[in-house]
């Protein structure tokens, strides 16, 4: 599905962009139908300063017109440091004798996820280093069951998403069946050669396994699927025609691409000295025109960016075409209960450390709506019947109410006298500007959460 040559000829055309043909192209990204490969490299070589500011604001248009002001916030989860194989950018790899490892009981699991419903939190993405317990993946699909079943009073987490290594398509099955939202997995690098220099032991060595699990994945029905690049193993350029190519052989085979794509970059991580001294580094410069232009890529997917990044860079993603954010994370297995993110037992250091409720006042004085929103996953709004009413604008008149919802909601319970103070104006502030259909229908819902109702959805 990566074709080598047509990457390599498709950057070599685009390596000098003229001003005329840029502006060409961010003319038929306004158009929201997302571009051609060509299309893309020649916005990845603009190094002109007044024309890259013109692809950002390309970008925040097109993520204003599609998600608006909302930003949906959830947290990584991760039950177990246990891995077989042996990537050299990662505190997990097997080889690194610095790392506690652990794997969470199902008491302590419970304790993890207590913490984050008091908290504030909705949704979790589980992880979990590529090895087991005795139990094998049986222990990922319990991990999944206690997720679900912890209760803070009247809270619980509403939708777990899963990043774990690639399946069979029998335990895919048996992964939807436990009611997850979407099946992430990274490629890391679709770059074969640099694939098989930093994958040097387990399963994870074969390219083509790991390449093909989103396949089998819907395949088994998970219809909502998760991509994404470790930046800085490779060619940042390269590395996002190839992300193209898989959204494209996604949707030839499917009929519809991913749901989400992560951006993550190369962070320091505990025994792995090449993390800290990444081979394709990507400069801050460059990572802001990646998001920008993935954005006008695939306009109605959504993006995906970690606390690996810190809360400035943060801040301007928000506006360049991030639709997700994690927020108040820890990358270590019961950092939540112990209150920190442990260096020699996480899986990369990490670049925002602040709390949800300093990430929601933030999110918030920006004049963005931080939405825990688990609505769509619910009502079978997943996979082609997502983006039919997305593509449209459709989604929007169910996104925006349940996002100001989900909000007051998270304001009510959990939220410091500052933060509540901060969301309130901006929940006001976003009312004003919406057409009166969805207003109405916000209204009726906010009046709803704030007499006392809770998971209020449309």
């Amino acid at each position: 599905m990566i074709d080598d040559q047509v990457i390599h000829e498709t950057l070599a055309r685009a390596s000098r962009p003229d001003a005329g043909r840029v502006l060409e192209i961010l003319a038929h990204a306004a158009e929201l139908k997302g571009l051609a490969p060509d299309e893309v490299a020649v916005l990845t070589h603009v190094t002109e300063p007044a024309l890259r500011d013109r692809i950002f604001a390309a970008a925040r248009q097109a993520k204003d017109t599609i998600y608006g002001p909302r930003l949906v916030l959830f947290a990584p989860l991760y039950v177990s440091n246990l891995c077989a194989n042996d990537c050299v950018y990662c505190a997990f790899r097997a080889r690194n004798r610095e790392l506690k490892r652990r794997a969470l009981t199902r008491d302590e699991l419970r304790t993890e996820v207590e913490v984050l419903l008091a908290g504030g939190h909705k949704r979790v993405l589980l992880v979990a280093g590529e090895a087991y317990p005795q139990q094998g993946f049986r222990y990922i699909l319990d991990a999944v069951r206690t997720i679900y079943d912890a209760r803070v009073g009247p809270h619980g987490i509403r939708r777990v998403n899963v990043n774990v290594a690639p399946l069979e398509v029998d335990d895919f099955r048996a992964l939807k069946a436990c009611g997850i939202g979407t099946y992430q997995l990274f490629q890391e690098t679709y770059h074969r050669e640099t694939y098989a220099s930093v994958h040097l032991g387990g399963r994870k060595r074969d390219y083509d396994w790991r390449v093909t699990a989103v396949d089998r994945a819907m395949q088994a029905g998970i219809d909502d699927v998760g991509v994404g690049v470790l930046f800085g193993l490779y060619d940042w350029r390269y590395e996002l025609q190839a992300l193209l190519q898989h959204v494209a052989h996604l949707e030839a085979g499917f009929g519809v691409g991913p749901h989400t794509i992560s951006l993550p970059r190369l962070e320091p991580a505990s025994g792995a000295d090449l993390a800290s001294h990444p081979p394709a580094a990507v400069t801050d410069d460059d990572f802001r025109l990646l998001i920008a232009v993935l954005r006008l890529a695939v306009p109605y997917t959504g993006l995906i960016l970690s606390t690996r990044e810190g809360p400035d860079l943060r801040r301007e993603a928000f506006a360049l075409g991030i639709s997700q954010i994690s927020a108040g994370s820890r990358t270590n297995p019961a950092g939540y209960a112990e209150g920190e993110d442990d260096v020699h037992a996480g899986q990369f250091s990490l670049g925002d450390h602040r709390s949800l409720d300093e990430v929601v006042r933030d999110v918030a004085e920006q004049g963005c709506i931080p939405s825990f929103c688990t609505a769509c996953y619910r009502l079978g709004r997943t996979g082609q019947d997502f983006m039919d009413l997305a593509k449209p604008g459709a989604i929007k008149g169910h996104c925006d109410p349940n996002g100001l919802s989900t909000f007051a909601e998270y304001l009510a319970d959990f939220a410091s006298p500052a933060t509540r103070q901060v969301g309130e104006r901006a929940i006001a502030t976003v009312l004003a500007g919406m057409a009166e259909g969805p207003r109405g229908r916000a209204l009726a819902m906010l009046a709803r959460v704030r007499a006392g109702k809770r998971d209020v959805i449309c």
